[in-house]
């Protein structure tokens, strides 16, 4: 375990199992512990884990997981610790590589990211601009497209990796008071439940057709083979570990879906097809078409279309004038305060079950623009500000006599 002092922390890079050990029992002593990962993915279907850095108020240790002397069962004890809070910023990504490994997901987690959009942040807003925000810190970012794989780490690595952890903990720190002096911690509980539920790991084959682009230009047939491939190569991509386009494009598979070739040299001949595809994958491409083909006809899958609205497009940017004003009024991101998707659901009718009519956003926003639907509150511009204000009874439109 080598060591340096820097910054007002000690820095640990750990590269064998017992130095992971006793880091752990470190961080297991803290109340949080900063969480952030560095791996590869472009070749791969599967994240290859490079790093894992990991901070406390005054240590960050940077945790090789490439060393030929290291087994991290350790780190994962501890990051099932329901003890031991873990801080991440856009967390996902890290989350999903250790569920991954384990089938478990950390727990418990704060997402500064999704915090911050509670804060006055922009939606999705970077590390380094929330760290300059709420710290006034500036951080360097110039490694973020290097090859973690690489070894050994040079000293530009080691500090852009430390970087990514050494300020997490004091932005957590400021972001949950600022939550709490304005009631909103309970806002983010949902969202921090989801980034631990294992089911938002999983990648359903029966399921990737629904993110295929384009597939929503196909016919509920067309779709139903388009389901059967797209879960091949789901599988296909798993079973040699590379990613799902190293397998067919998305452009491929909807054509495959469209064409619903009967044999190898109809299907070779498709446009992305020809020339990427063994005896064997071939073989069991056309046989998850002929699935397709023989689903029964009231069983075939469809896309969900967006909902016809009750007044056109004009009402929806009508209600989303009145969102954004209301969002820098409330200090809340306007995608996050009213998702577009629910905006449109809401306009087309559909206010059951809808996002926007539950919890905290029905209070600063959902009912408002349900009122502004039925004509109880209309908009206008004041002080150049748009608000929403109660019509009179049988006030006309018309100019005023005199």
């Amino acid at each position: 375990m080598i060591q340096r002092t820097g910054k007002g922390q000690l820095l640990a890079y750990v590269d064998r199992t017992a130095d992971l050990a006793a880091a752990c029992g470190v961080l297991r002593d803290c109340e949080s512990v900063a969480l952030d990962t560095e791996f590869m993915r472009e070749r791969t279907y599967f994240a290859r884990l490079c790093l894992v850095q990991l901070a406390c108020d005054d240590q960050v240790f940077v945790v090789d997981p490439m060393a030929r002397e290291m087994d991290l069962s350790p780190l994962l004890e501890l990051l099932a610790d329901p003890a031991v809070l873990k801080v991440v910023h856009a967390g996902v990504q890290d989350l999903e590589i250790f569920h991954t490994i384990t089938g478990r997901v950390p727990s418990p987690v704060f997402d500064t990211q999704i915090a911050a959009t509670l804060a006055g942040f922009p939606n999705q807003v970077g590390y380094a601009a929330l760290v300059q925000g709420l710290l006034g810190v500036e951080v360097e970012k110039g490694e973020r497209f290097t090859d973690w794989a690489r070894r050994p780490l040079d000293a530009r690595q080691l500090a852009y990796a430390e970087e990514d952890v050494r300020h997490l903990l004091p932005v957590w720190r400021e972001l949950h008071r600022r939550l709490d002096e304005g009631g909103r911690l309970e806002w983010v509980e949902p969202d921090f439940e989801a980034l631990t539920d294992p089911a938002s790991y999983e990648a359903l084959p029966e399921k990737q057709y629904l993110k295929v682009k384009k597939a929503s230009s196909l016919n509920r047939r067309q779709l139903g083979v388009l389901r059967e491939v797209a879960a091949w190569r789901e599988l296909e991509a798993r079973r040699r570990d590379v990613p799902r386009r190293r397998v067919l494009l998305d452009e491929a598979l909807v054509e495959v879906a469209r064409r619903a070739p009967r044999d190898a040299q109809s299907l070779l001949s498709l446009r992305g097809v020809e020339g990427r595809l063994s005896r064997s994958a071939t073989d069991a491409l056309l046989a998850a078409v002929e699935a397709g083909r023989a689903i029964p006809d009231d069983e075939l899958p469809s896309m969900a279309r967006r909902p016809a609205l009750r007044s056109g497009e004009g009402v929806v940017e009508l209600l989303t004038a009145h969102v954004r004003a209301r969002s820098v009024e409330h200090d809340v991101a306007a995608p996050v305060l009213a998702p577009r998707g629910d905006i449109e659901a809401l306009a087309a009718g559909r206010v059951e079950g809808n996002p926007l009519m539950e919890g905290w956003r029905r209070r600063l926003i959902g009912q408002e623009l349900l009122d502004l639907l039925e004509g109880r509150v209309a908009l206008r511009v004041r002080d150049g500000l748009v608000e929403p204000f109660a019509p009179q009874a049988g006030a006309g439109t018309g100019a005023s006599e005199g």
